[in-house]
C-alpha cells in the first residue's frame, strides 16, 4: 500500500510539519507501506518526491530541493504541467493520505474537502470537525452549548477591533481578569500566544495576533495544572492515559513544542472522579465537532479542582516525543503501532462512507 505523506504549508507551524514527517519516516512498517513524501512549501508549492522504501536519513531531504529545481524546469518550457501531486489511477484500495499539516490550510478543513471531494482516503479528521477544532472561538462556543467548561474569553474579529479599539479592551477588561491570554483563533503550537497584564500590553498583543490571523481570542489567565489526554478512534473512541505539563512559563510556546525532553509526567495520579470528568468532557468534545481519527483534549486543573477544556487538536503534534505519541506510549501503544492504528482508521472510515 502506497502511503502519501502530506506535510509542510504555508502556516507559522511548517517546521513542526517536517519534523513530524520525517520522524514517521522513520517508523513506519516499510514491509507494509511504501511511502510518497508530498511537500507543500512555506511559498505554498506542492513537490512530490521519490517513492521511499526506507527511512530517510535526514529531515532536510524532506525539503525535496531536487524536486523543486524539477518542476522549475518543466515550467519553462511550454505545455509543461509539472510535477503532480496524485498521478493518474490513484487507487483508494492500495493508497491512503497521511496529512501532518498544522493550522490554516492544512488543519482547518480545506486539504481534508480536497481529499473528501476526490474521494481519497485520508488520516484523521473529516472537514468539518477540522475546521471547527481549528478555530478556538467557535469550538469554544460549541462546548459551552454542551455543557463543557471552558475558561472565560472574548472573542474579537478585526472591524471592531479596527473600528472601536477602545470599546473591545473595555469590554475584555470588564469581562476579564488580568492577567489574560491573547491568540490567534486558527493556531497551535502556542505560536502567537502573549500573556498580558495590562491595557498598554493588551493593544500591543491584540494588533500582533491579527498579524498571525482575522480573528482573535483573549481569555482570562488562571492558575493552573495543565492535563491533556488523547482520543484514537472512529465510531469506538479510546482515550489514553492523562498526562500533565511541567516544564512551562507562562505560555506554552513553540520553543517547548519543539522540545523533544520538555518535561511530563506520563500517566498522572488523578482522582478518579477527576479522571472520569476529563474522560467524558473529552469524549463529549470529540463528539460534539464530529471527529474521528485522533484528537488531543488540554484541559486546566485549578486549585481547588475545578475542570476547564482549554482545546481540542484534530491534528496533535506527532514527532515522536510529543505529548500525543508519548500518552498512547504509556497505554502500550508504540509510535509505529500507533501509525498503523491511524492509517486503518482511515482506510475503514473511507469505505464506511462509500457503502452509505
Amino acid at each position: 500500500m502506497r502511503v502519501y505523506l502530506l506535510y509542510g504549508g504555508k502556516s507559522a507551524e511548517h517546521e513542526i510539519s517536517l519534523s513530524t514527517a520525517f520522524q514517521i519516516t522513520q517508523a513506519i512498517y516499510y514491509q507494509y507501506y511504501s511511502v510518497i513524501p508530498v511537500y507543500i512549501t512555506k511559498t505554498g508549492d506542492w513537490l512530490q518526491g521519490q517513492t521511499l522504501n526506507e527511512p530517510v536519513k535526514f529531515v532536510d531531504n524532506l525539503r525535496l530541493r531536487e524536486a523543486d529545481e524539477k518542476r522549475q524546469a518543466t515550467n519553462n518550457h511550454e505545455n509543461s504541467t509539472g510535477i503532480k501531486f496524485l498521478p493518474n489511477g490513484f487507487d483508494p484500495e492500495d493508497s491512503v493520505v497521511f496529512p501532518v499539516l498544522h493550522g490554516p490550510n492544512g488543519e482547518d478543513g480545506t486539504v481534508q474537502g480536497l481529499l473528501e471531494t476526490l474521494n481519497i482516503p485520508y488520516v484523521g479528521n473529516s472537514v468539518l470537525a477540522s475546521a471547527v477544532g481549528n478555530d478556538k472561538i467557535m469550538s469554544k462556543l460549541l462546548f459551552k452549548q454542551a455543557g463543557i467548561p471552558v475558561v472565560p474569553f472574548q472573542a474579537i474579529d478585526a472591524q471592531s477591533w479596527e473600528n472601536n479599539t477602545a470599546s473591545v479592551i473595555a469590554r475584555c477588561e470588564g469581562e476579564l481578569l488580568y492577567p489574560m491570554y491573547v491568540k490567534p483563533s486558527n493556531l497551535g503550537s502556542g505560536i502567537g500566544v502573549t500573556q498580558v497584564n495590562n491595557s498598554v500590553e493588551l493593544q500591543y498583543a491584540i494588533d500582533n495576533a491579527f498579524e498571525l490571523g482575522p480573528r482573535v481570542i483573549v481569555e482570562r489567565g488562571i492558575v493552573a495544572r495543565e492535563i491533556e489526554i488523547g482520543l484514537l478512534g472512529n465510531e469506538e473512541i479510546a482515550t489514553s492515559v492523562p498526562g500533565e505539563i511541567l516544564s512551562f512559563d507562562d505560555v506554552y510556546d513553540r520553543k517547548l513544542a519543539m522540545k523533544e525532553d520538555h518535561e511530563a509526567r506520563i500517566p498522572v495520579e488523578l482522582d478518579e472522579e477527576l479522571l472520569a470528568k476529563i474522560v467524558s468532557f473529552s469524549k463529549t468534545a470529540f463528539a460534539v465537532i464530529d471527529g474521528s481519527g485522533l484528537a488531543r483534549c488540554d484541559f486546566f486543573i485549578s486549585a481547588n479542582q475545578d475542570i476547564y477544556l482549554n482545546e481540542i487538536t484534530t491534528m496533535p503534534g506527532f514527532y515522536k516525543n510529543a505529548m500525543y505519541p508519548r500518552l498512547w506510549e504509556a497505554v502500550g501503544l508504540s509510535y509505529s503501532d500507533l501509525i498503523e492504528e491511524l492509517l486503518q482508521l482511515a482506510l475503514k472510515k473511507n469505505q464506511a462512507n462509500n457503502s452509505k
